[in-house]
């Protein structure tokens, strides 16, 4: 007998994201308010946004991994394109890696230790002149209640 295995967008939607307020604040002053869902565990991380086909415009991910290191993203079974913004500690944007292209299977790195990757809809960054330097502010990176 020939057991096959099918997976579907249903089947790994099943992990539950809690979901934060985060605000990302310019340096030329401009405030954007996202609600972000959280990735804090490694299922949650490997999951991600995959399989997902749609976000709000006010909407993304933040994934917390514990300490400041190396980080490496990909996109595979991603069907959105995405901005991933790797964030310091201190909520500070290091690196921003705009469109991330679906089901593609490159190697993003955060060029740099980061604790926090916040993945939004591509193109956001650069339609709200997000940028380096820019604060993320939320309770989960912890510089704010």
């Amino acid at each position: 007998m020939i057991l096959t295995l099918s997976f579907s967008a249903e089947t790994h939607a099943q992990l539950r994201f809690d979901k934060q307020p985060l605000t990302i604040e310019t340096k030329a002053g401009q405030r954007y308010a996202f609600t972000v869902e959280l990735a804090l565990d490694s299922g949650q991380r490997q999951q991600g946004l995959m399989f997902r086909e749609k976000m709000e415009p006010d909407a993304g991910m933040l994934f917390d991994f514990d300490e400041a290191r190396e980080i490496s993203m990909w996109m595979r079974n991603t069907l959105i394109p995405l901005d991933m913004l790797f964030i310091g500690e201190d909520g500070t944007i290091r690196h921003i890696h705009a469109g991330a292209v679906p089901h593609s299977e490159a190697i993003i790195s955060s060029e740099g230790p980061v604790k926090f990757v916040l993945e939004l809809n591509g193109g956001e960054a650069a339609r709200r002149n997000i940028a380096v330097g820019d604060r993320v502010l939320s309770r989960q990176i912890g510089n704010t209640k």
